[in-house]
């Protein structure tokens, strides 16, 4: 027998199941959204920008919205959501317009989500073929996903390419106003 040290799960570990297994219909599970399961907001916007982000356990509410969205949401703009009640109540704290689109429906006049859906089909499709994730490196294939996205119209050389040189690059904020002022490095 192994000892793993003094490690302690929070919980009771799962069993890796295979769907349509014996194993997986013995066991109880339980329904619905639990306290288990990490919530994953992705959003999209007209341009093609993608955010995947685990924004907490459980059932979302609307100040994990809040923090999530802060600073990252225009003025003046739009948020095209599905059903849950959350989104009522961030749009009124942070003044976005809402479009709520009904359950069971896609679209009201030129809003809707199937940007959204067609974007969760390829996730659920991709994360499948890894056979669960631990919850700590969700957000590493989450990213690798989106990267996968932002890259999908290129040929593979072009792909290996890009993820050569973004693997050696770090990316930093500069404001237009620290530019101007800065020093020359020769002097």
């Amino acid at each position: 027998m192994k000892d793993y040290g003094s490690l302690i799960m929070p919980r009771e570990p799962h069993k890796r199941e295979v769907k349509g297994s014996r194993s997986s219909k013995d066991e109880k599970r339980k329904r619905g959204i639990s306290k288990e399961q990490v919530c994953v907001l992705c959003a999209i916007d007209r341009v093609g920008n993608i955010m995947t982000e685990l924004i907490c356990k459980g059932r979302m509410k609307h100040t994990d919205l809040e923090r999530l969205f802060t600073g990252r949401i225009e003025d003046e703009s739009i948020l095209c959501t599905d059903s849950h009640k959350s989104y009522i109540r961030f749009a009124q704290n942070t003044g976005v317009e809402l479009q709520q689109i009904k359950r069971g429906k896609h679209k009201e006049g030129i809003y809707h989500i199937q940007h959204i859906n067609a974007f969760h089909s390829k996730l659920k499709e991709w994360m499948y073929s890894f056979h669960s994730v631990a919850t700590k490196y969700l957000a590493n294939y989450m990213y690798w996903f989106k990267w996968l996205q932002f890259f999908n119209t290129e040929k593979d050389t072009v792909k290996n390419k890009h993820l050569l040189v973004q693997a050696h690059t770090s990316h930093s904020d500069t404001k237009l106003k620290d530019f101007k002022i800065r020093e020359a490095i020769y002097i």
